[in-house]
């Protein structure tokens, strides 16, 4: 299985950036059409809830499932990628759609088989490199630069997502479905916050990791949030008379 998986390794990577080009350009022309998005047109649709659920889980199990296959030694490093990935998802995964459940949004179910299949693709590169392509990381790479300044970057990064995504979902109370404009956080100076953060993190990963399958999974997710959060942007626009015209998309007073 090792040899097999080895060979089909570079295919992936050569895959994963089309993919992330493919995204980056059509995701300006097509808003993926849930949330504040949602539409009628897309096919069959099911529960928000179960939607997370399923497209997030191989993303959650990927890094302790390959770590398993390689056979590559149990070192501080390996423990940390592991545990800040996995920890990632396992909040996205099971955490999030119990937090958001009293909503009755659902998704086209077209949305998280494609997102199942992305979350495959992505666990596969980045855990096969971690843990079978790269020599083992030893309790060296602790005191790198590297690691030392992704592993700051990483946290920052998820401190700005969760607390966003805190403030989005304590705007509604009990009973409410409608939106409302955010007004804490980071909040005060863009549309989406939570994107960005989530950018940050996934940046700082490939920074502690030093792995170009990490590298390509912060520039699929700036091409996945960006052009949304630009979406986002001008929705607020359009819903919100009052909606303050200096918060920018993605970037604070950038973009």
């Amino acid at each position: 299985m090792i040899a097999s998986l080895n060979q089909i390794f570079l295919p992936a990577m050569w895959l994963y950036l089309a993919v992330t080009l493919i995204t980056f350009l059509a995701l300006f022309f097509i808003t993926a059409p849930y949330g504040r998005h949602a539409r009628q047109g897309w096919g069959p649709t099911m529960p928000a809830f179960w939607a997370w659920m399923i497209m997030e889980m191989p993303a959650f199990l990927a890094l302790p499932v390959y770590f398993w296959i390689s056979g590559a030694p149990l070192t501080w490093p390996h423990l940390i990628f592991i545990l800040a990935f996995s920890g990632h998802y396992a909040q996205r995964t099971f955490y999030y759609p119990w937090r958001r459940r009293q909503t009755s949004h659902r998704w086209p179910v077209t949305l998280p088989a494609l997102a199942f299949t992305y979350n495959l693709l992505n666990g596969f590169t980045n855990g096969w490199y971690l843990f079978a392509i790269h020599a083992p990381y030893t309790s060296a790479w602790l005191t790198d630069p590297r690691f030392l300044i992704g592993a700051v970057l990483f946290l920052v990064g998820m401190v700005i997502n969760l607390h966003s995504d805190k403030v989005l979902l304590d705007l509604r109370k009990p009973g409410e479905l409608g939106y409302k404009v955010p007004q804490k956080g980071l909040h005060r100076w863009l549309a989406s916050p939570n994107y960005f953060g989530e950018f940050i993190e996934w940046l700082g990963f490939a920074v502690m990791t030093w792995s170009p399958a990490a590298l390509l999974f912060a520039a699929y997710t700036f091409a996945n949030l960006a052009p949304r959060a630009h979406a986002n942007l001008k929705w607020y626009r359009e819903t919100f008379d009052d909606y303050p015209r200096t918060r920018k998309a993605f970037i604070p007073f950038v973009w």
